[in-house]
């Protein structure tokens, strides 16, 4: 049975929240996994005065980049980037940015299945944080320092596909979703 998992955005000047969730392995029941991140809190004096242009191309390589770093450092493989991955991550952040669904995992099933690959396992982290010079980063901290995600981000995935978007908010939403290809 498919449960929606319950999330929580804690609000202060500055926002961190992730979640992740399990994919079902193709042929197998659906499962979830959910966690929430503790709110990250940095000092003000290393945050940024709110803006609303980024650059989310690069936003979304820098997250690629910082990811595939700490598994090397790690002896983990690193994560080739798959377009069509990052394709459906990219309509996620875009879709929360915009209002259009709640900052969660919904969907995620619709958007593993939406991907034309076979895969064993595949699972997301998400987040959303605001009043940072740089949003990927301050994603990458907050999913490191997650049990949860830290599981995903070690995991025995080879392709992902992240995706950035931000709002007139300042609001700056992150999906990366992790792929096990047969």
């Amino acid at each position: 049975m498919f449960r929606q998992p319950a999330f929580g955005i804690a609000l202060s000047t500055l926002v961190l929240a992730s979640g992740l969730m399990n994919a079902p392995i193709t042929g197998q029941p659906f499962t979830e996994e959910t966690t929430r991140n503790q709110p990250l809190f940095i000092p003000s004096s290393q945050a940024a005065t709110l803006t609303t242009n980024f650059d989310t191309n690069a936003l979304e390589k820098s997250v690629f980049d910082d990811i595939n770093r700490y598994r090397v450092t790690h002896n983990l493989p690193k994560l080739t980037l798959n377009a069509n991955i990052t394709q459906q991550a990219r309509i996620h952040s875009q879709n929360m940015a915009n209002g259009k669904v709640p900052f969660s995992h919904n969907g995620f099933q619709q958007r593993v299945t939406a991907i034309p690959l076979r895969y064993n396992n595949a699972s997301e982290n998400v987040a959303v944080n605001r009043g940072y010079s740089n949003p990927a980063s301050q994603a990458v901290i907050g999913w490191l320092e997650s049990p949860g995600h830290l599981k995903n981000i070690q995991g025995n995935f080879n392709l992902t596909g992240i995706g950035v978007a931000a709002n007139k908010k300042g609001e700056v939403y992150l999906t990366q979703i992790f792929i096990s290809s047969r």
